[in-house]
Formats: C-alpha cells, structure tokens, sequence
C-alpha cells in the first residue's frame, strides 16, 4: 500500500444527536416549493454542523420526473477563501448552468464548505463529501438516483471536484482521512463522474509563484490562497502541497470519468495544471478528456462563448449518468 502524505490536522467531528445542540446535520429535508414548471427546490440545507463554524448548506433542485434522477453537485471557486453556493463564476449565468443542468434531466446540488481561514484543508473535502454522503443518504426523499452522482466544479471547486472523485475508498492510497467525519457518515462519498474547470490539480509547483491578486474589499493585502488552505508552517507547505493535491491521488484505482476544461491563457492557474492530472490518470488507465479553451485566461475570460463549454459538461456528465 502506498503511504499517505501528512495532512492537515483533522477537523473534529460534529457532536451527534445526544449533544442536543447544534441540531444534528442529518435531519430529513422539508418538503420543496415547487415552481410552475415542475421543479422542486430544496433551499438551505444543512448538511454539516461543526462547532464554531457558519452550518455548511446545500440547495437541491430536481427536475420534474416521476422517477429518481441522476444527481450533479456543484461546487464554486473563489480560492477557498470566498464564493457562494447560490454564484456559478461571473461569466457563467444562473440561468445557463441551472438551466442546462436540469435540462438534461439531472437534479443540481449546489453546496456550501468552509473556506481557507475558517479552516485548513483537508476541511473543504470533508465537507464535499459529507454532502455527497448527505445526498445519497437522503435520495429517496430528494428524488435522486443515489447510485448516480457526478460532481462538478470550478477553479478552488474543481480541486475539490478532483479530490472527490479520487480520494475514495476503493483507492490504493490510504485516504481515509480524507474522508472526515462531518455529517452523515453511513454512506459513499464516491462519485460517477468528475468535471473540473481550470482547477488546482499539483499545488506545489504553484507555491512559488505569486498569485495575481487584487486588493481585497478593505483595501489592504488579499490573503495568500494556498496560505489559507494549507496552513502550517512554510518549512510544512511543500509536502501539506502534496497532500492537497489531486494529482497525488491519481495513480490508485481506476477513476471514475474525467472531463478538464481549462483556458489555455489561464494566468492563475496555469492550464499545465489540467495537463498534469490528465497524464496521471491516462496513466492509470482512466477515462479522461482535457479540454483546452484557446486563448481564456482564468473563468473564461476571454472566450466569446461560455455556453459551449457548459453544454459539454453538461452532456458529459449525463452520459456517464446514463441518462
């Protein structure tokens, strides 16, 4: 078995039933407003609850079936130090990706984690699979096909993307602290299928080039991302880098599907990081396509037409869904 680099400190549990407070994050869904078209919404679920952090939400929306349907769980960027379940990135409209989503006839799960300063990684992957743990657990009262749940995200959401869908059980590393011990946790956090744009997939070699960044709202200096996520000391970051690393993970079992989309101008995170994952995984026999956007720096930007992009993922996932 191939040893695990170091992580992070764990995060601690959140406290069962038996604590009486904070309500347990596994309580049933209420019941959905449904829309005129059929659509069910299911807004502001809690999914996890830690002491001292904001509760980690979920919204759900499920298209109208009389039937299960497959399930997409989105997961947004903002350099783990910001963004909002409710936001795909400013290029990409709600209305395209929900639209487009649903359209295919899968439900989107769109969710909330902790953010860098909150708390260091390995905490944002813990709270990605406690809300694929959520949602398989809760399926039936969703009306979602647990069996068939794809993740999807962008830039900081596609590193965790990555992360959940290689990071699993069945994987030759031990990743077992990887998995958390948030939310539910009789359930599979292992998904069917991985979108990532432009994601952070080798961290370490990113370490010692500054980032681009503006200033932050206040004016003064905007943290250092990778800082916040890893935490640690800077003699500690190259191999906490390592273990927050997708690729590190690639070389286990075979992975479930893989669609990279990356800019080819990206400024911020270079499209050599879709690159890299891609060899890795085509190394270990995966299924992985790596889509290069000619001449798009970081979300796109610069790219005439976002919406290709979108329905290629979208018509991605749903094919490996089986829809």
């Amino acid at each position: 078995m191939t040893q695990s680099p170091p992580l992070a400190p764990a995060v601690q549990p959140a406290p069962g039933p038996e604590s009486g407070w904070p309500p347990p994050p596994y309580r049933a869904p209420t019941p959905p407003l449904v829309g005129q078209d059929g659509v069910r919404h299911f807004d502001g679920l809690t999914y996890a609850s830690t002491p001292g952090y904001r509760p980690c939400l979920l919204d759900v929306h499920v298209p109208a079936s009389e039937r299960p349907v497959p399930a997409v769980v989105w997961i947004h960027g903002g350099g783990w130090l910001e963004g909002d379940r409710r936001y795909p990135p400013p290029t990409v409209p709600v209305e395209l990706l929900h639209g487009t989503v649903l359209g295919a006839g899968l439900a989107l799960v769109s969710i909330d984690y902790r953010h860098g300063l909150e708390a260091p990684f390995p905490a944002q992957l813990h709270d990605t699979k406690a809300a694929i743990r959520y949602v398989r657990h809760f399926a039936a009262e969703l009306g979602i096909d647990g069996d068939r749940i794809a993740v999807m995200g962008e830039s900081a959401g596609g590193h965790l993307a990555a992360l959940a869908g290689l990071a699993r059980p069945d994987a030759a590393q031990d990743t077992a602290a990887l998995e958390g011990g948030v939310g539910i946790r009789d359930q599979d956090s292992a998904v069917q299928a991985v979108v990532a744009w432009y994601p952070a997939t080798d961290i370490g070699p990113l370490l010692a080039h500054p980032l681009p960044m503006p200033p932050a709202p206040d004016g003064s200096a905007y943290p250092n991302p990778f800082d916040a996520l890893l935490g640690g000391t800077p003699e500690q970051r190259p191999e906490l880098a390592r273990a927050a690393s997708p690729v590190t993970y690639a070389g286990g079992a075979t992975p479930p599907p893989f669609l990279l989309v990356h800019g080819t101008a990206d400024q911020l995170l270079p499209y050599k990081q879709s690159e890299v994952l891609a060899d890795a995984l085509r190394d270990a026999g995966g299924d992985v396509t790596l889509r290069p956007v000619e001449g798009a720096d970081h979300i796109f930007l610069g790219a005439p037409d976002v919406t290709p992009m979108v329905t290629e993922s979208v018509d991605f996932i749903a094919r490996r869904l089986g829809v």
